[in-house]
């Protein structure tokens, strides 16, 4: 086990664990028992590389960015997970997730999302495996990522918006979770990120560690070596970030940047930069950074992005930022409309809001020409649109039109 990985009892580092109340205890510690076995028996591994090639449309591709590689003097390739099927990195985990929901019996599937992608992701492998689906999504993020909502009521989800705290992701979760407690014989909780307790941000690192395990190979295959200088992805709960970097933590020779939400700014109120302004505290079952009052209230996060607005991290990248293996910048509103745009208009790309998160931070890195840069793209700005045609006045010279 390097020494960044998780331990038998779900820490990393200090971060982690399992914190949850009695009546969840045996449905956690079920899943903590049944995870493994279940994740490395031929049968599973069979079943679900066979869905993400079949279905989800793996491997995405790694694309060289010709023109942003001459504009940040550097050799860019974009991991393109908005090419996977629902249009994220999102389905990786849920179609691993509803197999082992299968395997251990259960017939209900719950999930909370944000910007919906991990809703309509769950929807969407819930109608192909037959399973009810309900999924809790904050009642502010149900009117921006209107799109979505219809997008997992035509796949046969109940949404279920919830109307507590600032009504985004963090309250969803906390929903979630009240739910489970009330059904936890037949339902099974398929969390959308690196958060939560023990296992689930191993469970959800594992199902994503297809995206740099693919980034390998691709890229062996592209310049004859099978890594990077930078690895550089968003970072909210951190699925994606962990994704682009599982197979690469130990590798020394890659510097690992991480984006996260600045709002509109980390000396402001309104920001979810967990890393930078967050403190010591547990949160949906794990310790972790959580951005608390000095009492320990949890703060609003606030972000143009609702796939970041969450007010913790995941217990991985805390212990990694923590111990300076990570390096996590704060990308604010503005920065990543101007990146959203850019990437747009220099590569035809549209990326998601959260993924011009990342996109915004190759402007802070000094790079030097033959540095190999991997930037996930973590999903398609479709559902975006709006915001970034709102906001278009923070898009310069690219919001003339």
């Amino acid at each position: 086990m390097g020494k960044y990985q998780v331990d038998k009892n779900g820490f990393f580092g200090k971060f982690g664990g399992a914190y949850v109340p009695e009546i969840l205890y045996k449905c956690v510690t079920d899943l903590q028992q049944a995870y493994e076995p279940i994740i490395q028996s031929e049968e599973f591994k069979k079943e679900y590389h066979q869905l993400l090639r079949d279905y989800v449309g793996r491997p995405s591709p790694l694309y060289f960015a010709k023109r942003m590689s001459e504009k940040y003097h550097c050799q860019l390739y974009l991991k393109r997970e908005d090419l996977n099927h629902t249009g994220a990195h999102k389905i990786n985990n849920t179609i691993g997730q509803i197999l082992m929901a299968k395997k251990m019996g259960k017939t209900r599937v719950i999930a909370e999302t944000g910007a919906g992608q991990h809703g309509v992701a769950t929807a969407t492998v819930c109608a192909l495996m037959n399973m009810q689906c309900e999924i809790f999504m904050g009642a502010t993020d149900v009117e921006r990522q209107h799109t979505n909502v219809e997008r997992m009521r035509m796949l046969g989800a109940t949404v279920h918006p919830v109307r507590t705290g600032n009504m985004t992701l963090s309250d969803a979760c906390s929903e979630a979770i009240r739910d489970w407690c009330r059904h936890p014989e037949d339902t099974f909780y398929i969390v959308g990120s690196t958060m939560g307790p023990h296992p689930y941000p191993d469970i959800v690192a594992k199902m994503q560690s297809v995206i740099s395990e693919e980034i390998k190979w691709q890229l062996q295959e592209k310049i004859g070596r099978d890594y990077p200088d930078y690895l550089i992805a968003c970072v909210g709960g951190g699925s994606n970030a962990a994704g682009t970097i599982y197979h690469y933590i130990d590798d020394a020779r890659v510097k690992i940047i991480l984006a996260e939400a600045g709002g509109h700014g980390i000396d402001t109120d309104y920001t979810a930069a967990t890393i930078h302004c967050g403190t010591e505290g547990i949160l949906h079952g794990a310790r972790t950074l959580v951005m608390q009052t000095d009492d320990g209230q949890i703060k609003e996060a606030f972000t143009i992005s609702a796939g970041l607005d969450y007010p913790g991290i995941g217990p991985m990248h805390a212990d990694l930022a923590a111990k300076g293996r990570e390096k996590v910048l704060a990308i604010n509103d503005d920065e990543a409309i101007y990146a959203g745009y850019e990437l747009t208009r220099m590569e035809g790309i549209i990326p998601a809001i959260e993924s011009a998160h990342a996109v915004a931070a190759l402007k802070k890195i000094r790079f030097q020409p033959d540095d190999v840069v991997v930037l996930t793209v973590s999903g398609r700005g479709d559902k975006d649109v709006e915001t970034y045609l709102k906001n278009k006045t923070m898009a310069k010279e690219y919001g003339n039109f």
